[in-house]
């Protein structure tokens, strides 16, 4: 197994944003390499508790060799959206969650995952290296129909109908295998002007390849309002975000948590007695400082929203 390297980001906009208290009990939900996780465990008391979740076993693998010796860690191989019925189950309340929605520096470096047009391997991009489909079973057998659905939903990309046709023409050939073979399908669906002017053109129809493999934003909605109501009073829920469909969730959800009455705008009386459960803590979302984006240029898209439950 590859070296599992990752830059955690926002680390002290989210160990500050946490307020965490020493005796409390914290979820990492996607624990990757362990760098949120160990700065939030240098927050706690030996009272204190840390559940840590993630879905690829080689983050649990190195999270559960490097917490091996501290007693207050415990490590869960599962997606984080099953984290609420963990907690219920296990747990009842607790005092803060944090998720960064990233992908890992590991997962994105590693060639053999499949998820970079910057290394060449087969296509995958699994994060739970246990499923079933990957990569390339969505290139080589959705439908046209369901490619364009997924380019444009979410890739957010306006040139879908030239790559598709492209994937559709070279499958015909044979199947399509690898990351530098999909990247030339997309690179020869765009002028070379365009090409050579925006630099990765691939970027956005591998992150819609890569969200529809791993079910990135389905159940995300639901998952936050179950987070919130595990929450104890004064309990905080940090969430990452690295693009605007992911965002764009957080923070209609968050601003739900946060508001006494949904009613539409010309309704003359309230009619919905939605009573606010949360106060939004960050007023705008924060985003990485002059000094992180020069050490690590990833930072670049993240978002990180926090609420505080009442």
């Amino acid at each position: 197994m590859q070296q599992f390297n990752h830059i955690s980001v926002l680390l002290n906009e989210v160990i500050s944003g946490l307020n965490i208290k020493p005796g409390g009990i914290y979820i990492d939900c996607t624990m990757g390499g362990g760098g949120h996780s160990s700065a939030i465990l240098q927050n706690l008391s030996p009272q204190g508790r840390l559940i840590g979740f993630d879905k690829d076993e080689d983050a649990c693998k190195v999270c559960r060799e490097r917490f091996k010796n501290n007693l207050n860690v415990l490590v869960v191989k599962s997606d984080f959206k099953k984290a609420p019925q963990y907690i219920i189950e296990n747990i009842g309340q607790v005092d803060g969650i944090l998720i960064d929605l990233g992908v890992s520096s590991y997962q994105i470096d590693n060639a053999q995952r499949g998820f970079s047009f910057l290394h060449n391997g087969r296509l995958d991009m699994r994060m739970d290296q246990s499923q079933k489909i990957s990569a390339y079973d969505v290139v080589n057998t959705y439908s046209e129909k369901d490619l364009l659905r997924i380019l444009y939903d979410y890739g957010e990309e306006s040139n879908a109908k030239n790559i598709v046709k492209n994937i559709i023409a070279q499958r015909e050939i044979k199947p399509i295998e690898t990351t530098f073979e999909l990247k030339e399908i997309i690179e020869k669906s765009f002028p070379k002007k365009v090409i050579y002017g925006k630099g990765g053109v691939s970027k956005q129809t591998f992150q819609a390849i890569r969200i529809e493999v791993n079910k990135e934003l389905e159940g995300l909605k639901g998952c936050l309002e179950e987070f919130i109501k595990l929450l104890k009073p004064q309990g905080r829920l940090a969430v990452i975000s690295f693009h605007s469909l992911e965002d764009r969730i957080v923070k209609n959800v968050f601003k739900e948590a946060c508001t006494d009455c949904v009613c539409p705008p010309k309704t003359p009386v309230c009619i919905c007695h939605h009573k606010a459960v949360a106060k939004m803590i960050t007023k705008k979302p924060v985003v990485s400082s002059k000094e992180e984006l020069e050490r690590n240029s990833r930072s670049a898209s993240a978002k990180l929203r926090i609420i505080e439950k009442l």
